[in-house]
C-alpha cells in the first residue's frame, strides 16, 4: 500500500491550518518538501513542544513525504530563537534536508513567507505551493504521517492551552473533547468570566461555548478575561466594525504598508478595501478586489491601524461579496518583493505587547498524562472538501481507532475514527457522539 493510501485511511489532514487532506499532497511530484515549524500565533507553543518531545516521529514523517513526492530536497522551517527545538530535530535530519532558520516575527508561519524564505520562490497570486514545485506540511501533520505509515489513525489532537488558565500547557486530547474538559485538564481558569479564542487571537475565532469541541485542526485555545481588550473588540456585531470603518478611516494606508502579503509583492491593499464601506462613490465593485489575495492574518486590524479599525474584517466581507458576485481578481502586476520588506517585519514580542498579552506570555510545557474523557462529539466536517459519511449507527459499540466515518470514493475529504472506546449515542449529519 502506498503512503498516500495509508494517509487517506488514517484520516490525516493539515493539523495547522484549514485541514487540507494530506494524502493529496503525498501523491504530488515536487521539487521541494517543506516542514512548517515556524509557529507564530501569540501564546501558542504546541509545535515547539512537539519538536522537543517527538523529533524522531516528525523527521520520519518528513522523510516519508520527501520519498513519496520524489522531492530532491527538504527544507525545515523553524524559528532561530528556538535553539532547543533546533537541536532536537537536527539529530534526525538527513543530508537531503536544510534547516531554514526564521526570525521571530509575525506571520513567519505563513506558507507564502516560508516558501520564499526557504527556496526564494514566490507563489503565484491566488496560487498554492504546488504551483512552484513545493509541498508544505505542519510538523504535527508530519507526526501523524509517521503514525499513518504504521496504520495508526488520527484519534488525538495535540493542543496548547494558554492565557488565563492555571496551568498553561500542551497535551494530547481525543478528537471531539469538549473545551470544558480541555480547560479543566489545564487546571481551570483564573477568572470567572472569560472568552476563548479557538486557534489563536490573530486568526482564530472567539467563542463562549464550553460545549464546542476539539477537531483535527484545533491548534490551541487562548482563554482571556471577558473584560480583556481583545474580547471586547471581537465581541461586537459585525455591522459595528464596518460602520466605524466607514466613518473613521482616514486612508493613512498603514494597514497596507505593513501587510505581509503586500510586502511580498501581492496586490493586497486593505486601505483601498476600506473605501468599499462607503468612503468614496466608486463603490465596492472596484475596491473589494484589493482584498482577494488577503491571507486574513489580522496584522492590519490588530497592529497596524492607528485608529483601531477593522481592515481585516473589511477584507473578509469583500471576499464574500466578490464570491457571491462571481468576481475573481487577477493580479496584472509582476510579483516583486517590496524593497523595504525586511524593515517592516513585526517582531512577535512587540505584537504581544500591543495586544496587551505580556502577562500571559509564558511557556506551555508538554503534559504527558492522559486526559480522562468519557464523552466525545466528533464532527463529520473537520477538513476541506465534503463532509464524511457516518458508517456506524446509534447503540453500536466502537473501539478507539475504529473507522466511524468514510469519504466516498472520488470525493475530497478525510476519514474519521473513534477517539475513545464506547457506544455511539447519537448520529446526525453534523457529528457522531460516543460515550464510554
Amino acid at each position: 500500500m502506498s503512503l498516500s493510501e495509508k494517509i487517506f485511511n488514517a484520516g490525516v489532514v493539515g493539523a495547522g491550518g484549514a485541514g487540507f487532506p494530506a494524502h493529496i499532497k503525498a501523491k504530488s511530484n515536487v521539487e521541494f518538501v517543506l516542514a512548517n515549524g515556524a509557529e507564530c500565533e501569540p501564546l501558542i507553543h504546541k509545535d515547539y513542544e512537539l519538536l522537543l518531545h517527538f523529533p524522531n516521529e516528525i523527521s520520519q514523517g518528513f522523510e516519508l513525504l520527501i520519498e513519496s513526492t520524489a522531492a530532491k530536497k527538504g527544507f525545515f522551517g523553524i524559528k532561530e530563537k528556538n535553539e532547543k527545538a533546533i537541536s532536537a530535530i537536527s539529530k534526525y535530519l538527513n543530508g537531503k534536508t536544510e534547516l531554514t532558520k526564521l526570525g521571530d516575527f509575525y506571520p513567519s508561519g505563513d506558507e507564502f513567507e516560508l516558501v520564499y524564505e526557504a527556496t526564494g520562490k514566490l507563489i503565484p497570486p491566488a496560487g498554492i505551493p504546488l504551483d512552484v514545485g513545493c509541498v508544505v506540511n505542519n510538523v504535527e501533520t508530519l507526526y501523524n504521517i509517521a503514525l499513518a505509515e504504521k496504520d495508526i489513525p488520527v484519534t488525538k489532537k495535540f493542543v496548547c492551552i494558554a492565557g488565563a488558565v492555571k496551568k498553561p500547557s500542551s497535551f494530547f486530547v481525543p478528537v471531539g473533547t469538549s473545551f470544558k474538559d480541555v480547560i479543566g485538564f489545564a487546571g481551570g481558569t483564573k477568572v470567572k468570566e472569560y472568552g476563548i479564542f479557538m486557534g489563536g487571537v490573530m486568526m482564530g475565532q472567539l467563542t463562549f461555548d464550553l460545549n464546542e469541541v476539539v477537531t483535527k485542526t484545533t491548534a490551541g485555545l487562548i482563554v482571556l478575561p471577558k473584560e480583556h481588550y481583545l474580547i471586547k473588540r471581537k465581541n461586537q456585531p459585525e455591522q459595528n466594525w464596518h460602520r466605524i470603518g466607514k466613518s473613521a478611516c482616514d486612508q493613512c494606508s498603514y494597514c497596507t504598508e505593513l501587510c505581509p502579503r503586500y510586502l511580498l509583492g501581492y496586490q493586497v491593499e486593505p486601505h483601498k478595501v476600506m473605501r468599499s464601506l462607503g468612503f468614496t462613490k466608486t463603490g465596492s465593485a472596484v475596491w473589494n478586489q484589493m482584498a482577494d489575495l488577503c491571507c486574513s492574518c489580522g496584522l492590519c486590524t490588530l497592529y497596524a491601524c492607528p485608529e483601531d479599525l477593522y481592515p481585516k474584517e473589511a477584507c473578509d466581507k469583500a471576499k464574500v461579496e466578490m464570491h457571491e458576485a462571481g468576481v475573481k481578481f487577477i493580479q496584472q502586476k509582476e510579483v516583486k518583493v517590496h524593497p523595504i520588506k525586511e524593515g517592516r517585519r513585526v517582531p512577535l514580542k512587540q505584537l504581544i505587547m500591543k495586544l496587551n498579552l505580556l502577562d500571559y506570555d509564558v511557556e506551555a510545557p508538554f503534559n504527558l498524562k492522559n486526559i480522562s474523557i468519557s464523552k466525545v462529539r466528533i464532527p463529520l466536517q473537520q477538513h476541506i472538501g465534503k463532509p464524511t459519511r457516518s458508517i456506524v449507527k446509534k447503540g453500536e459499540s466502537v473501539e478507539e481507532g475504529q473507522m466511524i466515518g468514510k469519504i466516498p470514493d472520488g470525493d475530497l475529504g478525510a476519514n474519521i475514527h473513534a477517539s475513545i472506546n464506547g457506544k455511539v449515542k447519537e448520529v446526525t449529519e453534523e457529528f457522531i457522539s460516543i460515550e464510554s
